[in-house]
């Protein structure tokens, strides 16, 4: 019994070995499987399902090209109104909003001093053209006595020196009267200026429109001697112009006479068609971005566009009408345009009965959204626009090196 006994206690340590070693290449059979299933899912990538795709189906809709800015709204023709001499503004006879039409009286200057030059050369003018009558009046007088002392000379009863002094006589008068004309002709030119400084105490409207600013007030003195002061401001507001900034980027792609639609803050749904009339050839540079002015006009009958409003501006490049269109998201570059290529032939995926098919395509315009598809898709079918696997496994990270 206790031989039996003991054998039966030696044995049940070898099978407890046994059943632990089974375990354990059991365990790493299991890991090895496990490590080879992950090695397989990163480096192949997970099959995605149908039902996990982003897809869109291809409809028909108009599509714009278009390039992008922000503008500025301003009358297209204006004048700023000043005034052409010094003195206190008296009165101003019209208000911000006014509408006038050219030639209507706008302001009005102290004509004081203005009125005492034209009346002091008024005068001196006068007393000219009085003394010019005397002059000639002394220079008939001149030629007579220069006549009589000829006829006493040749008839041999005056003297030679009689002669010459009245011969001397007549060219000094007639001396006098041309230099009182002269001193005429001057007063008269000085008359005319202060004249004109005179009415120019008076301020018209040099056009038709609206004053849109007014720069001075009642009771100003305005000097006009170092600078040219301004008064008012009168705009056009039937036709408007939009200043559109283009970056560099993009201002080739513009071209004068091109077509043309913004809107505004205030209105975003209503708008306005125009044409490109003019590119500034000057840029402007704002944070270090080159910008280039580009002008618009706009008729403005209804007067809904006001001076200073923002604009977003579309300058049109393109547009189709009924065109099939796909989200931009799904459609890649060929392989063929990467070679060089047709610049319109890229890759659409589409998804046909539940698997994803590869298919050439022919693009035409583009948007930031939605590509115009001339050939290789048909309204209805559904494109795909999550990311392709195949791109996503070629830019993935090298496989770690297995330890063992």
């Amino acid at each position: 019994m206790l031989q039996k006994s003991g054998h039966g206690d030696i044995a049940k340590p070898v099978k407890a070995r046994k059943g632990r070693a089974r375990k354990a290449w059991i365990f790493a059979l299991l890991l090895g499987a496990a490590g080879a299933g992950g090695y397989y899912v990163y480096a192949q990538g997970p099959a995605p399902a149908a039902a996990q795709m982003a897809t869109a189906p291809v409809v028909r809709g108009d599509l714009e090209q278009n390039v992008t800015a922000l503008g500025t709204i301003k009358p297209k023709t204006y004048v700023d109104v000043g005034t052409q001499v010094s003195g206190q503004l008296r009165k101003v006879l019209v208000e911000i909003g006014d509408t006038v039409k050219k030639g209507d009286l706008l302001a009005q200057i102290d004509p004081t001093v203005y009125q005492t030059r034209v009346i002091g050369d008024q005068a001196q003018l006068e007393n000219l053209k009085a003394q010019l009558a005397q002059q000639r009046a002394q220079l008939d007088l001149d030629k007579l006595r220069d006549q009589r002392a000829s006829r006493l000379l040749s008839s041999q009863a005056g003297s030679q020196d009689a002669a010459d002094a009245a011969a001397a006589t007549v060219r000094i008068g007639e001396a006098k009267i041309q230099a009182l004309q002269a001193q005429i002709k001057q007063t008269q030119a000085t008359l005319d200026g202060d004249l004109a400084n005179l009415n120019y105490t008076k301020i018209y409207a040099p056009m038709d429109g609206v004053v849109v600013t007014t720069s001075a007030t009642e009771g100003q003195t305005l000097n006009a001697n170092q600078t040219a002061p301004i008064v008012l401001r009168i705009a056009d507001l039937d036709t408007m112009q939009v200043w559109a900034q283009v970056a560099e980027a993009d201002i080739p792609k513009v071209k004068v006479g091109m077509s043309v639609y913004f809107t505004t803050l205030g209105m975003p749904d209503r708008r306005f068609n125009a044409k490109v009339v003019q590119i500034l050839p000057t840029p402007e540079t704002v944070n270090d971005v080159v910008l280039y002015n580009v002008l618009i006009d706009v008729p403005n009958t209804e007067r809904l566009l006001m001076t200073s409003m923002s604009a977003q501006v579309f300058f049109m490049l393109g547009s189709a009408k009924d065109a099939l269109l796909v989200p931009a998201a799904a459609v890649r570059p060929a392989r063929a345009t990467q070679r060089g290529g047709a610049r319109n032939e890229a890759t659409v995926r589409v998804l046909v009965n539940g698997q994803p098919e590869v298919r050439q395509v022919k693009t035409g315009l583009a948007s930031r959204n939605q590509v115009q598809i001339i050939d290789g898709l048909k309204e209805g079918e559904l494109v795909i626009t999550s990311p392709d696997p195949a791109a996503r496994q070629a830019n993935r990270p090298p496989m770690p090196p297995r330890m063992f």
